[in-house]
């Protein structure tokens, strides 16, 4: 199975072995891929009862669970890396969902769509509608996206939270694009964070 091109980001800098839990983890793709190509550990949280059903019938270990209000119940420091990938967008508080991946593990992976790509930019001036686009298609009234953020809101969140970026990739389409520009040119955006 190819994985959703973060994903593939995600999968290609977790170390073989690592103790992951991936938040939001949908039908459970990466977490397979963790742990048939790399060993993983991997476990799941998701809040679809039938991408629940699907993971657990793949032999994936995923509880359901809101990452509103259900990662206070995970313990510290207890996986290498949390991950919330396409996810951060459609969270209530999406600032302490991020507190609570770093208390979690050591490190986390966050990926989001970036809407401030140019693309997103041009449908708002010149048609004065929320877009709808291959990445982001249904339109504003049934997308589950409540936090429209772009790379620089997400870059201004973690600097003011004392959080470390490690490393950054940005994704147009499924290519991965240079930096320079990033919340111009970037659909998609996946950060790796520490304190």
């Amino acid at each position: 199975m190819t994985l959703r091109p973060d994903l593939a980001v995600i999968a290609d800098n977790v170390a073989s072995g690592a103790r992951i839990l991936d938040v939001g983890c949908g039908d459970g793709a990466l977490l397979a891929a963790l742990r048939d190509q790399k060993g993983c550990d991997a476990r799941g949280m998701e809040i679809d009862a039938a991408n629940v059903a699907e993971c657990v019938a793949r032999g994936l270990s995923v509880i359901q669970g809101d990452a509103d209000k259900d990662l206070a119940f995970f313990p510290e420091a207890s996986v290498d890396y949390a991950i919330l990938s396409q996810t951060l967008q459609t969270t209530m508080r999406p600032d302490q969902v991020l507190e609570q991946l770093l208390r979690i593990g050591r490190r986390a992976f966050v990926s989001f769509p970036n809407f401030a790509h140019w693309k997103v930019r041009t449908s708002l001036l010149w048609t004065g509608r929320m877009p709808v686009t291959r990445l982001l298609p249904v339109a504003w009234y049934e997308t589950p996206n409540i936090h429209h953020a772009t790379v620089n809101d997400f870059r201004d969140m973690v600097k003011a939270r004392g959080i470390k970026v490690e490393q950054a990739w940005f994704l147009r389409g499924d290519r991965q694009c240079s930096a320079a520009a990033a919340s111009f040119r970037a659909e998609h955006a996946v950060f790796l964070l520490s304190r």
